[in-house]
């Protein structure tokens, strides 16, 4: 019965994943008329260091981007602490802080709580009157996710999840908050549980819109009087960048201590170039792993380079690469864990995306 309830899910996934309006395949026309764009930026170093190749097996924090149905492994606790320079080399510096909790809550049940800090720095004031930098001071963009996550194994080959996410944007005088939904499932199958598939479908929800102060301004009703009133611009109202994942994965075991997984996932983008990814992870006893992936989209290997096509237009494609370090602190299989991740993502500005994070496992 609870198997048949998970292809049941997975029907409605696929079903909603062809028929939602927003999930059309990418579309040059309508770059640039999303907004919440870092919904789309995975925060965490250990499934980025393959270029999100291994959604179909994504587990632990981790999967609260990529899909939601992996973080139904977590045994008892999961912590992840995770810290992002986005484009290094900028002047201003952004980072991304990240860090989230998952527990078993039954046999088969794990909820999960993570939030996403955008630090982005100091901008500073600047107005028609007094467009000099930094003679009325500053103001600090503040973007966050927090996302409230459930998932659960039907069985020992299927299992699906859902996550909640409140979005935050604002600046100093206006700001924008939403929600979103993302639903996903993961299938196992094969004679050692060594054939993955996953579908996902992120960012279904409302449209979002700016309010506050800053959509304001006062005018005079006639030059040289005193009389003034206020000018009430409206914000117009912008979607969420949905996006549907498809993932497959194939784990190869080499003796009694290796593993090798090659791992592909096809992401249908509405506001923008659909992408292809293939990557590569090699495991050694479940201490040492070795990630590389490649990400594709159509007009990368165009002639002239990447930087003078126009038919591109997402920030990570290329290469990405990362590791990851796990140190068993007791004899017991399930016991205490501790883990540190690393990965680099190519862009095409700037030296690329670093992240860095550390895991404890229950």
């Amino acid at each position: 019965m609870k198997k048949s309830f998970g292809y049941i899910v997975l029907g409605i996934l696929i079903t909603l994943g062809l028929n939602a309006p927003q999930a059309l395949a990418g579309n040059k026309d309508r770059s640039g008329q999303a907004g919440a764009a870092e919904l789309l930026i995975n925060p965490w170093a250990a499934s980025s260091g393959w270029g999100n190749a291994g959604m179909s097996k994504v587990h632990g924090l981790d999967a609260m981007f990529g899909n939601v149905a992996g973080i139904s492994s977590c045994k008892t606790l999961d912590l992840n602490f995770t810290h992002t320079t986005w484009l290094a080399g900028m002047d201003n510096g952004i980072s991304i802080a990240s860090a989230g909790v998952l527990v078993r809550v039954g046999e088969s049940s794990v909820l999960g709580l993570s939030f996403m800090n955008f630090s982005i720095g100091e901008i500073p004031v600047t107005t028609t009157e007094n467009p000099d930098p930094y003679a009325l001071g500053t103001y600090k963009p503040n973007l966050m996710n927090i996302n409230v996550a459930f998932a659960k194994s039907f069985s020992n080959s299927i299992s699906g999840g859902f996550n909640l996410k409140v979005i935050s944007e604002s600046i100093r005088n206006m700001g924008a908050t939403g929600v979103a939904l993302d639903a996903g499932i993961q299938y196992v199958t094969g004679p050692f549980d060594n054939v993955h598939f996953g579908i996902t479908l992120k960012n279904i929800g409302p449209t979002m819109k700016f309010s506050g102060d800053g959509l304001s301004f006062k005018a005079f009703l006639t030059q040289g009087t005193s009389q003034q009133f206020t000018i009430v611009q409206r914000a117009d109202e912008f979607e969420l960048p949905t996006q549907l994942s498809i993932a497959a994965a194939y784990d190869w075991y080499i003796g009694e201590t290796s593993r090798l997984t090659i791992a592909g996932t096809f992401n249908s983008n509405s506001f923008t170039n659909d992408q292809v990814t293939l990557g590569l992870e090699y495991g050694w006893k479940d201490i040492l792993m070795l990630r590389a992936g490649y990400t594709y989209e159509n007009g990368i290997w165009a002639k002239g380079g990447v930087e003078n096509n126009d038919d591109c237009m997402n920030l990570n494609r290329g290469l990405s690469a990362g590791l990851s370090v796990q140190a068993p602190l007791s004899k017991d299989e399930n016991g205490l864990k501790i883990a540190v991740d690393y990965s680099y993502r190519d862009t095409y500005t700037f030296n690329g995306t670093h992240s860095v994070g550390a895991r404890i496992i229950f």
